[in-house]
This record gives structure tokens, sequence and C-alpha cells, in this order.
């Protein structure tokens, strides 16, 4: 899930990353009375050519078959994305991009090492945390910055997950002390427009370990807000949060709260979202088996639960509560 749109005080500067004035660009998708671009007519001369060429593949096959189908295999092979990774190249940072890495303004420092984490480049997340605190409100968050950090808080490692919340809370220009979090925890009661943002940053900062217990403790306290917008924000700060104790709290919201909006949020937080640990979900999982056939939840909860459990444990059952349950008898 992307972060919620930040705090107006903090966004780009106007016209960042923008077409700007005198684009002919349509943005909507809509307009009525452009006409469809002409097709292209493909030239005579290379219909004939391809029909050549496919011609003479064939009667290759069929004087010298077997050579020229291992060749014709061969490169099939190369050419197919099926399969497991080929590595292109080690996966270690260039001793070139190293020596330059100084050179660079601190946006592309960020763009470029979080482009190398999110590859699993060995070195990159520790230049990340070597480097971030000297970025911090150096940052511009435009689009294409802001979908970096979102695949890294997706990405399958939780060292690439943690480097995207560290960028983040730079460019936010939120330093990681208990200031911070007074400061943030002292807006959330009145600034109820930037509430989203608030909610995900007090999540964020309690992950990189200033006052988890009190961004707990606050995020928790809004689960019960009147507001669906904000207790999907609270669900996403915990899961941000990632401590043992937001599992039985993201449990709760999944099998209680009123809103499918925010049932479906725990779920993918206790499933994949967030940063708990693959060990952290797995406690998730006996009581996921409850639910499994709780007649007080709903069709489409059911459904999530079960989603939660595949996603958690990587096998592919059915929607049966006995299959999972024979299933997790055998594993214990």
């Amino acid at each position: 899930m992307s972060p919620p749109e930040q705090d107006p005080s903090l966004q780009s500067p106007p016209n960042h990353g923008s077409l700007g004035p005198g684009a002919d660009v349509n943005l909507s998708g809509t307009e009525e009375n452009s006409a469809p671009p002409p097709k292209k007519k493909i030239p005579i001369g290379r219909i004939l050519f391809l029909d050549g060429f496919i011609s003479l593949i064939v009667l290759l096959v069929a004087f010298r078959p077997q050579p020229v189908r291992a060749a014709w295999e061969q490169l099939t092979a190369f050419l197919s994305i099926q399969g497991k990774p080929v590595p292109a190249s080690p996966a270690v940072m260039s001793e070139h991009e190293l020596e330059h890495l100084d050179d660079f303004d601190p946006q592309r420092q960020a763009k470029l090492l979080l482009e190398r984490a999110i590859n699993h480049y060995d070195g990159a997340t520790d230049q990340i945390a070597a480097r971030v605190d000297n970025w911090r409100g150096k940052l511009n968050l435009t689009p294409e910055f802001n979908s970096m950090i979102s695949t890294a808080l997706n990405a399958n490692d939780l060292r690439v997950r943690a480097a995207g919340v560290e960028i983040q809370l730079a460019a936010y220009d939120l330093d990681k002390t208990s200031d911070s979090m007074d400061s943030l925890v002292t807006r959330l009661e009145t600034d109820n427009n930037n509430r989203p943002w608030l909610l995900w940053s007090i999540g964020l900062l309690g992950n990189r370990g200033v006052q988890p217990g009190r961004a707990d403790d606050i995020l928790t306290g809004y689960l019960h807000d009147s507001n669906v917008e904000t207790r999907k924000w609270a669900v996403e700060g915990l899961a941000h949060l990632g401590t043992d104790d937001v599992i039985p709290q993201l449990l709760a919201v999944l099998h209680d709260d009123s809103s499918p909006v925010v049932r479906e949020r725990a779920a993918c937080s206790l499933a994949q979202s967030g940063m708990l640990s693959q060990d952290q979900r797995k406690i998730a999982i006996p009581e996921l088996l409850k639910y499994a056939d709780d007649p007080a939840l709903d069709a489409q909860t059911h459904g999530w639960v079960y989603q939660a459990l595949r996603d958690i444990t990587a096998q592919n059952l059915s929607n049966e509560p006995a299959a999972w349950r024979n299933w997790y008898s055998a594993q214990n």
C-alpha cells in the first residue's frame, strides 16, 4: 500500500514533475473529439522479407533438423522470461558507482541506492544507512521517487523495507527523536485533515526505535475512531510499527471492525504488508484458523482469512477449515 498524502507543508514545490503550461498531453483519457491515430502500414518489402526468412528456417529444419533445432531451442531459451532467475551480473555495487556517489546531490544518491537496494545489491542498504541522515530535508517526493519508496516498502526483504522507511522519514524531514514524536502526537489531536499522514508517520518513527511503546498506545487508541479513514491508517501505522504486540490488535480489527475496508487492511497487514517478519506473521496462524469457520464473520472476511493463511504459510490449500487444521497439526 502506498503512503497517505503527505502534509501540505512538506509537498514538493509547485509544478515539480508536472507537464507545465502548454503541454498538449491529454491525461483524462476522455477527450471526445480526438481521432485515433492512423494505423501504420507495413511496407510490402518487409512482409516479403519476413515470409522469406520463415521459409528459410523451415527448410533448414527440414534438411538439417538436429543442429538447427538445437540452435533454435538455445535461442528461445535465452529469450524466455519463464523459469528461475538468471543473474545478469554479480549483485554488488560497482567501484565506479561508489567512487562517484559523493559527486551526486542527495536526491540522486537516494534514488540510485534505493534502486540498488530493491534489486538486492550487496552494500546498498549499508550505504543508505550511512548517508540517510545527511539527506534529511533535502529530498523531493516526486511521483517517481514516491513510487520507488512504495516499491521498497513492499519488497520481500525486510532490510529493503527498513531502507524505505528511513528514506521516507528523511524526505518528511522527521528526525528520529522524541521531539519529533511529541510534535506528531500534538498535531494528531487537532489536525484532522492530516490525520492519515500523522498516524502513518508515528508508525514509521516507532519502527525506527523512537518510543515504540508510545506509538503503539497512540495508534491503538485510534482503532476505535468513528472515521473509517482514521481507523484504516491506524492499522497501517501499526503494521509498520512491526512489534509483536500489534498482532493481536490486527487480529481483533480483522474480526470486529465494522468496515470491510479496515478489515481488509488488517488482513493484508497480517499477511504481507508492513514491517512484521515472517516468524511474527506465523504467530497469527492459530487465531486465523479459528476465524476460518467462525459464523460471526461474513463470506468476504472468511476469504481474507484464507488468503492471509496462504500468504503467511505459502501453502495453496482450499478454503476448507479442516484442510488447514490438518496441515497445521502436521507441522506441530
